[in-house]
């Protein structure tokens, strides 16, 4: 699986990928991460990428032009492109949303900067928008290394064990029961006891009731859903 970052700050990303399971994962050749740059693609003489916003307004724009190209010199190369980006005026990307696209064979990822970008670039260019939180960053880098991170861990041999996928928060719209490793006390903390006594059955059932009790505590919102989904 490939992953492209349209970003002005390519050396903001490349670092994520040097080290632990994605960076095996790009060695094993399993995904590739490449980068593209609008400067590249800028005509204008000074070479900016930025404009202020029509209307007024506090701050700069990206500007159109530098952008569509990039992404039309991306797409020329490969035809199965699935082009995002990241804005907080947008649904919230979800696991959901990771497992369906690491079915994609190339996402493009596009990180605004400055006030953000010219809307034009959405209507003409973009596939999918999404947010990762109701909160504002200075850049998308961070927003695209997160959805790119999610959606890379469910491609095929990324994490090496496939079991670790398995139970995860939000699979279930719930969050994931409190684990543990040794020793058993730590801090005057002892673990949960039955989790000690090898009943796997009900340990099962108990992890099941923790998640639900922090689902409920946590994330009400999600626990609506899950009592929701139960009375049907």
């Amino acid at each position: 699986m490939k992953f492209t970052f349209v970003t002005l700050f390519p050396n903001i990303v490349s670092g994520y990928f040097s080290e632990s399971i994605l960076a095996k994962a790009i060695e094993n050749k399993i995904i590739e991460i490449e980068y593209s740059n609008p400067r590249d693609f800028t005509t204008d003489k000074h070479g900016k990428v930025d404009a202020p916003m029509v209307g007024g307004g506090a701050g700069m724009l990206m500007s159109p032009q530098p952008l569509f190209d990039t992404i039309e010199c991306i797409k020329s190369k490969d035809n199965n492109t699935h082009i995002i980006m990241m804005t907080p005026v947008a649904k919230k990307f979800t696991q959901n949303d990771a497992i369906r696209l690491s079915k994609k064979s190339h996402i493009v990822l596009i990180s605004g900067r400055y006030e953000g970008i010219d809307e034009r670039i959405i209507e003409t260019s973009v596939d999918e928008v999404f947010s990762i939180g109701d909160f504002i960053i200075t850049g998308g880098e961070l927003a695209s290394l997160v959805v790119c991170d999610s959606i890379s861990r469910q491609v095929e041999n990324v994490l090496g064990n496939t079991d670790s996928l398995s139970g995860e928060s939000f699979e279930e719209n719930i969050l994931e029961a409190p684990a543990f490793t040794k020793p058993d006390n730590f801090k005057e903390k002892s673990i949960v006891s039955e989790y000690l006594k090898g009943n796997h059955g009900k340990i099962t059932a108990l992890k099941r009731a923790l998640s639900l009790y922090k689902t409920e505590y946590f994330r009400p919102d999600l626990y609506s859903k899950i009592k929701q989904k139960a009375k049907k």
